[in-house]
């Protein structure tokens, strides 16, 4: 993993200020094909990422690809872990990730991640999150995360 990887940083200015973004981005990685999010959490165990769409995220018909919007449900696991202040499972491993896709998506419109940890154990967390695009649901998903091993 490249320095900076898994540490946030605050975005200075422009419509995303005051919210976090990766200060790596890893380019040439899969990462590109998301692009950038930005997160924050306003509770514990809760966080929000945002991400804006665009026509690579399109399947043939014009909306959402579902493989891009399981990409971003996982992709939203790990930033808001970061906004919660746990930015060392950038680390982690995803174990499984269940979707369920309840509306169709657009491009243009930002997607929004609610994500929560429910539940942690010694070593794996318990998440579930929906992803909105303005007020309509377009999937819903859970995931289980092996969490990072810690360093020695």
């Amino acid at each position: 993993m490249s320095e900076g990887a898994g540490h946030l940083s605050p975005v200075a200015d422009g419509p995303w200020a005051g919210w976090l973004s990766w200060k790596d981005t890893a380019p040439g990685t899969f990462l590109d094909a998301i692009g950038t999010s930005y997160s924050r959490s306003d509770a514990p165990g809760e966080a929000t990422v945002m991400l804006a769409t665009r026509p690579s995220h399109a399947n043939r018909l014009g909306a959402l690809h579902g493989g891009f919007l399981a990409s971003f449900a996982d992709h939203a696991c790990f930033a808001a872990l970061g906004a919660m202040g746990r930015p060392e499972q950038a680390e982690a491993i995803t174990i499984d990730l269940n979707m369920q896709y309840c509306g169709s998506g657009g491009i243009g419109p930002d997607l929004r991640a609610e994500v929560e940890l429910l539940r942690e154990t010694g070593r794996l967390m318990f998440m579930r999150l929906t992803i909105w695009q303005e007020d309509v649901l377009v999937a819903a998903s859970s995931a289980t995360v092996r969490k990072a091993s810690a360093p020695k």
